[in-house]
Order: C-alpha cells, then sequence, then structure tokens
C-alpha cells in the first residue's frame, strides 16, 4: 500500500467515525458498524489506531480542528468588530438549519462519560476552551471593558442556542442568542459612561 492511498484510509476510517459518533454516540457506534460503513477490514482500523478509545478521540481532535476553522472563516468574512461578535450566532444559525445537524458532538460525547479525567471530557473542556479563547479575542478586538466576564458570557449564549435547537429543533434559537449578545454588547460602553 503505498503512502497516499494510506492517508486516504486513515482518513476514511476518521471520517465514518466523525459522522457516526455524531450521529448515534459513542456507545452505539461499535466497530462492527465502524467496519460496514467505513467499507475496511477491522484490521485496518487497527493498523492506524490501537483501539476504539483512540479512533474515537483522533475522529473528535479532527472536528475540533475543522468546527472551530469554519467559524473562523465564517465570522471573519465581517468587516466591524461588534459584526463579528455577532456572525458568531449567524454562523451558527446557518448550521442548526443543515440536515445532518445534531447539536454540539463535544456536549453530548461529554454526556456519555461520567468521570472529568475520561479523554474525551479532556477533549470536550479544551474545545469550550479554544470557543472561549476565540470569543475573547473578538471582545478585545471590540474594545470591550471586561472582555474576559463578556467572552464567558457569550461561550453560554453559544452554547444555550446549540443546545435549545437541537432539543427543541429550533434554528431560531440562535437569533434569540444573537439578539442577547446584541444587548450585551449595547449595555457595555453604557456601563463604561457611568463609571466616569
Amino acid at each position: 500500500m503505498n503512502e497516499h492511498s494510506s492517508n486516504e484510509t486513515r482518513d476514511i476510517i476518521l471520517d465514518v467515525t466523525e459522522k457516526l459518533i455524531y450521529r448515534h454516540g459513542i456507545a452505539a457506534t461499535g466497530m462492527d458498524l465502524l467496519v460496514k460503513t467505513a467499507g475496511v477490514s477491522r484490521k485496518s482500523i487497527y493498523r492506524y489506531f490501537a483501539n476504539k478509545d483512540e479512533l474515537v478521540i483522533a475522529a473528535l481532535q479532527r472536528r475540533d480542528q475543522r468546527w472551530l476553522q469554519w467559524l473562523r472563516t465564517e465570522v471573519e468574512r465581517r468587516e466591524g468588530t461588534g459584526e463579528r461578535l455577532l456572525a458568531l450566532f449567524s454562523a451558527l444559525k446557518a448550521w442548526f438549519g443543515t440536515a445532518d445537524f445534531r447539536g454540539c458532538a463535544f456536549i453530548n460525547t461529554s454526556g456519555e462519560t461520567g468521570d472529568p479525567s475520561n479523554p474525551v471530557r479532556v477533549l470536550a473542556k479544551a474545545h469550550k476552551q479554544k470557543l472561549y479563547e476565540y470569543a475573547l479575542e473578538l471582545c478585545q478586538a471590540h474594545g470591550t471593558a471586561d472582555a474576559e466576564r463578556q467572552a464567558a458570557q457569550l461561550l453560554i449564549l453559544i452554547d444555550g442556542a446549540i443546545t435549545v435547537a437541537l432539543v427543541m429543533g429550533d434554528p431560531t434559537a440562535a437569533d434569540n442568542a444573537q439578539c442577547m449578545a446584541q444587548t450585551l454588547l449595547a449595555l457595555e460602553p453604557v456601563a463604561q459612561r457611568n463609571v466616569r
């Protein structure tokens, strides 16, 4: 097997694993289903990954990178710093409207693991930390007085919108969260003026 087809096989395994975990969860995604859906042998899977846990982590790491890159690309199409902050929610709304939307893969998989030190939970926490850091970067660029607090509030609005959109089947959750974010952003300068 040449290097290209070897990488291609690994990518297929990771793509299929990610899709199945996102759709059905970790526990419901067995090795038989992975083998059948990916069209590869069990031996091929074990050539790249020591066990299912390692495969799950690798698939979730790829999703983490790809999802955050997608969000950043969507947001940075906007010019103004305030527009970029609100674009977080426009991007979510577009995602909520897709046929394969199943909520946040990291919240979903965290819900399957009770142990905070489980690698899946550790990865989910790291994903949310990166999302917070991106919100913080946007808040700082906007010149927000208390950027850390506002980024923490935006993270709650983002995850709340994702959860409501999934559980309630309501893509307008992004609009509601955006409206709340707009209120937070508009209130910030008023609070600053009152302090002076």
